[in-house]
């Protein structure tokens, strides 16, 4: 058998595995009949609420920033489309959605941020009718708590200066892992500031001791050459990863990076398609898969890639674009089979945690998944209460 072959049997193989029903209807004997599907607005924050005929109700948060620009196309392109239709055909119906007056024609992240809040609400919804989190309805409920990191976010910062500032996370988070920004982000091997990044890797490691778990993160800031000699510094430390190391879309390049280095590669963030996934997949163009849940198109696709990834045996860790969005990463990662070693924590989730029963506590390390039916908000009137139509 030729490598072509047996590349292409593989591909074949990952399409029959993502292809396989993820949503899990047990308990949905009834019609749930979609009704009415919001945009709405209140303190700066959007939600879209979806309501059934029956009675039935969700809610979900789209990523911080994306609404004020995507509204138009929720309105008219997302939300008439589901209208009238019974919520227990969403998995068909995402495929019927990419087809509606040629809404394939603006495939990508636009078109599945959308897709993915609607998505997420219909799911909340479902949850409630049967008393079950959105992870029992996208797959079994593996975990209860998971390991975390935190994330810095900066480059404006001398090394010193980012030491400092990850010392503070570290002391509000109680994580021990971290992440920290490489290069100058989409910068054509410039950094951030000259000697920035080659100092500050060995900088990191000598001042959390060898116990701490690192992560590194490029922002497709490398060609290959560049990101090989990035990578060999976050081996000597001995990283968990090294997050996508060049620009985004070139995947040639990234497997490049992938196979010279011995520390494992992450990408896919701002991945929109399934078919490349199947290709990056079955190519090991990285060793971490991290869709975005929202820039993907929702839980049940990212599942999919999951089912995917597990057939190499390579972790799924997905991407989260702020906000709420860590809900739905809790709620994925419970359900997964392999979600990596840790997880992205943003600090300030207070302003959410009191939204649910018991809070979403962190301890040790690890945050808890929320265990009410959907995703886990204990009183949705209470939450939109004064919003206003967006």
């Amino acid at each position: 058998m030729t490598a072509r072959a047996s590349t292409q049997e593989l591909m074949d193989e990952l399409g029959r595995v993502a292809a396989r029903p993820v949503l899990r209807l047990n308990g949905l004997n009834a019609p749930v009949t979609i009704d009415s599907i919001r945009l709405l607005k209140k303190d700066g924050g959007y939600f879209v609420h979806v309501r059934s005929k029956e009675g039935a109700e969700g809610l979900s948060l789209p990523q911080t920033g994306r609404p004020e620009t995507l509204a138009p196309i929720l309105k008219d392109l997302v939300i008439p489309f589901f209208l009238g239709r019974d919520a227990r055909g969403l998995e068909n119906d995402l495929w019927e959605l990419y087809r509606w007056k040629s809404n394939y024609k603006m495939y990508g992240i636009a078109l599945w941020s959308p897709q993915a809040w609607v998505e997420c609400a219909i799911l909340d919804m479902l949850g409630r009718i049967v008393k079950k989190p959105i992870g029992a309805l996208i797959g079994e409920v593996r975990r209860t708590r998971v390991p975390i990191y935190v994330a810095s976010g900066r480059r404006d910062t001398t090394p010193e200066q980012e030491i400092e500032y990850l010392r503070k996370l570290v002391d509000e988070s109680g994580a021990r892992a971290l992440k920290f920004r490489l290069g100058g982000r989409m910068s054509r091997n410039a950094d951030a500031m000259p000697g920035r990044t080659a100092t500050l890797i060995p900088l990191v490691r000598k001042t959390f001791g060898d116990s701490f778990a690192i992560h590194g993160d490029a922002n497709s800031s490398y060609d290959p050459p560049h990101a090989i000699r990035v990578g060999r510094m976050l081996e000597e430390i001995k990283a968990v990863y090294f997050e996508e190391p060049c620009e985004f879309d070139r995947w040639e390049e990234t497997k490049q990076v992938a196979d010279a280095l011995t520390i494992p590669v992450a990408g896919g963030e701002q991945e929109f398609s399934e078919w490349r996934f199947r290709w990056a997949i079955a190519n090991r163009m990285v060793d971490i898969v991290q869709p975005d849940i929202q820039y993907y198109g929702g839980l049940i696709r990212s599942m999919r890639v999951a089912r995917m990834a597990d057939v190499m045996n390579m972790p799924t860790t997905v991407h989260i674009s702020g906000g709420f969005g860590f809900v739905y990463m809790l709620h994925f990662a419970s359900a997964v089979r392999d979600p990596g070693r840790y997880q992205e924590y943003k600090l300030g989730t207070e302003k959410y945690g009191q939204w649910f029963e018991g809070g979403i506590p962190v301890k040790d390390g690890h945050m808890s998944v929320p265990q009410g039916p959907g995703c886990g908000i204990a009183d949705i009137a209470a939450v939109i209460r004064g919003a206003v139509e967006a």
